[in-house]
């Protein structure tokens, strides 16, 4: 059966339709403009996908979590979720902030309880290991303000899920979908990428001690060179469809940004599900890393100081094509020399679709391949 929320409880936030409504209402607030991402983060709290978060991080958890990887209260947790103001923001004497977006339409009421600073130079050492600006996540840490505000959402604007409704699921729908179809062991995948064999194979594996599997691909701001929201959900409704047993895959969208912090992402990533229900999580070599920043499986190091965490990880080396044993295996199975191995490599599928190639059958299905040819814009840009 699906497993207690994170922090025991799935967080739930009212939600308003009328955003110009509301932002006459909140006139005489203090306001603070977000990002499209900090939306997104807003959302991901409102619905209990980061529960138990009720709002961004004050100063208590937000040094808990840099310095012990947990909450004030002991709870798991590995990355800060912090709202960043202006050097110059200033609460006026208000209980209350108006969120606001873009075009100045209020997007969320947060309860105001404190503004701290944060020593960006640590934030970064020990979020992600590296001071290094070509990490995506140390270059949009350091554009950030220093400066941060901490609160519990009271309300926020309905999330417009765009092309991707039908395929954005909530943790409580989530659970109640899981339930109906008797799936007591679920596990979950995480991906940016578009499905190739060596996915297909972690997840199998994955399925064949569980009822069920919950694809969860991740749709949202990334790094140049990764595939596409539209691409990656297309390819895997191909992959699905034609290579799955039918009901043993709940395919569903998460609206999150990366952060490329490798094996700290790893247990966020494992959180997130777990709130959606999951009792299992697949990882992966290099999990959530970027470059060479991470070790190869320092994503599954990370999973023992953590045995309170909830959600049973599933570790898996990575797969390859062997040719001597003429099928998918990996170094756990596999006694052949590298020379005798064909790896998935995403920087040679990636050139192969640029040139209009087709990858062969060993490395991507077909009705895949056809997904991402057909696009003609696979790639961000």
């Amino acid at each position: 059966m699906s497993l207690a929320p994170h922090g025991g409880r799935l967080v739930s936030v009212s939600t308003f339709v009328d955003s110009k409504e509301k932002s006459k209402e909140l006139a005489e607030n203090s306001i603070v403009h977000v990002s499209h991402e900090t939306i997104v983060q807003m959302f991901n709290i409102s619905t209990g996908i980061l529960s138990p978060l009720t709002g961004f991080m004050g100063r208590s958890d937000y040094e808990n979590v840099i310095e012990n990887m947990r909450l004030s209260d002991d709870t798991p947790w590995t990355i800060p979720v912090l709202l960043h103001v202006p050097e110059d923001f200033n609460a006026g004497g208000h209980d209350e902030i108006t969120l606001v977006d873009d075009f100045d339409n209020a997007v969320g009421l947060l309860t105001f309880e404190e503004l701290f600073t944060i020593s960006k130079k640590e934030h970064v050492k020990k979020v992600f290991g590296t001071e290094d600006e070509a990490h995506p996540g140390v270059a949009k840490t350091q554009a950030a303000s220093d400066r941060a505000i901490g609160g519990k959402l009271k309300s926020v604007l309905k999330f417009d899920k765009g092309p991707f409704e039908n395929y954005t699921l909530s943790p409580k729908e989530t659970r109640v979908l899981f339930k109906e179809k008797g799936w007591k062991d679920i596990i979950a995948f995480q991906t940016r990428n578009a499905p190739h064999i060596g996915h297909e194979y972690v997840q199998k594996t994955g399925l064949a001690f569980a009822d069920g599997i919950f694809i969860n691909p991740v749709l949202g701001k990334k790094k140049k060179g990764d595939f596409t929201d539209e691409v990656i959900l297309e390819t895997y409704q191909a992959l699905v469809k034609n290579y799955y047993p039918k009901n043993s895959v709940v395919l569903s969208v998460l609206h999150y940004e990366m952060q490329y912090a490798g094996p700290k992402e790893a247990i966020m990533h494992a959180i997130m599900r777990k709130n959606f229900g999951c009792t299992h999580i697949a990882i992966g070599r290099d999990h959530a890393g970027v470059g060479n920043y991470y070790g190869p499986y320092e994503a599954h190091e990370i999973f023992k100081e953590f045995p309170d965490l909830g959600i049973q990880a599933v570790f898996f080396r990575e797969f390859f094509y062997c040719n001597k044993c003429a099928g998918i295996a990996n170094e756990k199975i596999c006694p052949h020399s590298e020379s005798d191995r064909l790896t998935f490599s995403g920087t040679k599928l990636r050139n192969m679709f640029l040139s209009g190639e087709t990858p062969p059958k060993e490395f991507m299905r077909p009705e895949v391949s056809q997904v991402i040819l057909r696009s003609k814009t696979p790639f961000v840009e």
